[in-house]
């Protein structure tokens, strides 16, 4: 059996550009990754199948639809003979959160069948599969800092980042992100005129590049407070907590972050926010 994490994906950032002629929205995006999240195993065989537990599991959806498996169907389309398996996810990040949970357990199950078909992590059948999925698989793939362009396609270099002690709180509402997008009223081939997203060196030192991500912003943070208003409650939360460096959305919701100095501030802000409101997902977290 070959086991592996699907780590949470946090959008530091996250600046809409426009709208694409074909219909997408272009974006710029700082993208980091907890250390921890879901965990995918394989049994590799001739078969593919996939069972999901753990205590979001419910959330998931019909596991014949999982990404997992349109990834493995994906990739199997591309390379003859591939060597499937029997998949079992435990399943813990909320679900339509934010946080790429299902992108990042299908790009888990690439990995998984690349090592199991003794594949380079850089075959280029591996990312064409992870975009034919779904728009923040490829970014997942790496499980690293990067920027990430376009519709998802387009990746900028591996950045090496300060860990950041954060704290991350899903108020138990699941947010869907196509109405989110739709609530900008873009049309097709409308750019958006706003600031440009900083430039983020690799080596920047935390200070350094906490300064950076306050000249940041996630465009998609108001579109999702008036479509889940609990959005603007849980950011105000984060913003009162003692240590508080930066709070923020992360993706289309409404799963929030907040950044943290030490670890130790963040588990004390993480306690205190479980008490006043046990009914949240709260977790520390080191991103980078």
């Amino acid at each position: 059996m070959l086991s592996t994490r699907a780590p949470a994906k946090i959008n530091l950032t996250l600046h809409i550009l426009g709208r694409r002629a074909d219909g997408y929205h272009a974006l710029e995006s700082l993208v980091v990754f907890s250390g921890a999240g879901d965990t995918l195993s394989l049994t590799p065989g001739a078969a593919l199948s996939l069972d999901v537990t753990g205590p979001t599991a419910p959330a998931a959806g019909a596991s014949d639809d999982n990404l997992v498996l349109r990834a493995a169907r994906n990739l199997a389309g591309r390379i003859e003979g591939l060597r499937l398996g029997a998949f079992r996810l435990e399943k813990r990040l909320p679900v339509a959160a934010g946080i790429g949970g299902g992108s990042s357990d299908a790009a888990a199950a690439l990995r998984l069948l690349a090592h199991a078909n003794d594949l380079a992590a850089d075959d280029p059948r591996l990312y064409e599969a992870a975009r034919a999925t779904g728009s923040d698989v490829p970014v997942c793939l790496a499980g690293r800092a990067r920027i990430m362009r376009g519709a998802g396609e387009s990746l900028g270099p591996l950045l090496s980042l300060p860990l950041l002690p954060a704290v991350l709180i899903n108020p138990g509402v699941p947010v869907e992100t196509r109405p989110v997008f739709a609530r900008l009223g873009l049309q097709p081939g409308e750019s958006v005129s706003g600031g440009a997203h900083p430039e983020i060196p690799s080596g920047a030192d935390a200070p350094a590049l906490l300064a950076l991500l306050e000249k940041g912003r996630n465009d998609l943070e108001d579109p999702a407070c008036l479509q889940a208003p609990v959005i603007v409650d849980v950011l105000a939360v984060l913003r009162a907590a003692r240590g508080c460096r930066l709070a923020r959305m992360s993706g289309s919701g409404a799963t929030c972050f907040a950044l943290f100095t030490t670890p130790q501030t963040a588990a004390r802000a993480a306690r205190a926010i479980r008490r006043q409101h046990p009914e949240w997902w709260v977790k520390t977290a080191a991103l980078r």
